[in-house]
């Protein structure tokens, strides 16, 4: 079954998004390594990252790592500390779970050349670790170092919340955005604003002079991930996407959702 949006699904934004970005760049790598071969090969690129998150001392964080028993310890231990009597013996300590970094899969995809291995264009499908906190801080050291060299820099976000990448000019407004960075042109880049009623643009692929560009047609990509793996079958159109939506596209997914008989009217 296909997905009910005709471009970015912004159900796949929430918990399906690590899956998701997994699958799409393997697909992306799929569709253009026939295209540029046999001069150029490749290759999707999977590291971890340490994603801490911002919340340090939530609610919501404490539960996640120990639920409910964590928190009825910490009132009882807390109602212990109170009713003790004041000696010089130490009280009890309180147990509470600290902010652990989690290790997030980041997928990214890299054309070389077949003779010398070099880095022609890079490929980065933006996940939340790369749009908030440290890792936000550490994607744009990374993003740097790439724009001083002689690499082509492709840049998908099909995320709607955290930061986007930084420009010296204000971006539209727009939920999602792609940034292609050419190395002769910098620091001009080129970028496509995408709304959530337009379909996902097919979009240049640079490679090295003088061989032409490559097309990349995103939604095809993102149509057979959304096919081959049934987020149909483990999304529930029923309730509101997670991050939420505006009252404007809020309406529009609703009335999208009732057409195709994923919702009522």
């Amino acid at each position: 079954m296909p997905s009910p949006f005709p471009g970015m699904d912004p159900y796949l934004e929430g918990a399906e998004w690590t899956s998701v970005h997994a699958a799409l760049g393997v697909e992306i790598a799929r569709q253009l390594a026939p295209k540029v071969s046999p001069n150029y090969i490749v290759r999707p690129v999977r590291r971890m990252d340490l994603f801490v998150p911002d919340e340090i001392a939530s609610t919501r964080t404490q539960r996640a790592a120990y639920p409910d028993v964590g928190i009825h310890t910490i009132q009882e231990e807390a109602a212990a500390y109170a009713a003790a009597p004041q000696t010089a013996v130490a009280p009890l300590p309180l147990h509470i779970p600290t902010v652990m970094a989690e290790k997030v899969p980041v997928l990214s995809i890299e054309i070389r050349d077949v003779v010398e291995r070099e880095l022609i264009t890079a490929l980065e499908i933006l996940s939340p670790v790369n749009k908030r906190g440290q890792g936000y801080t550490e994607y744009l050291e990374k993003r740097t170092r790439i724009l001083s060299s002689f690499t082509h820099l492709l840049e998908i976000d099909l995320l709607r919340k955290g930061k986007r990448v930084p420009m010296q000019a204000p971006l539209p407004d727009a939920p999602y955005f792609i940034f292609l960075s050419r190395a002769p042109q910098r620091p001009i880049c080129e970028v496509w604003p995408i709304h959530l009623h337009q379909q996902l643009p097919t979009i240049p692929v640079p490679l090295a002079p003088p061989d032409a560009d490559v097309e990349l047609d995103l939604q095809q990509a993102l149509d057979a991930v959304y096919d081959i793996f049934r987020y149909d079958l483990s999304i529930d159109y029923t309730r509101p996407p997670d991050p939420p939506l505006t009252d404007e596209e809020a309406a529009w997914v609703a009335a999208r959702l009732a057409a195709a008989g994923l919702r009522k009217a």
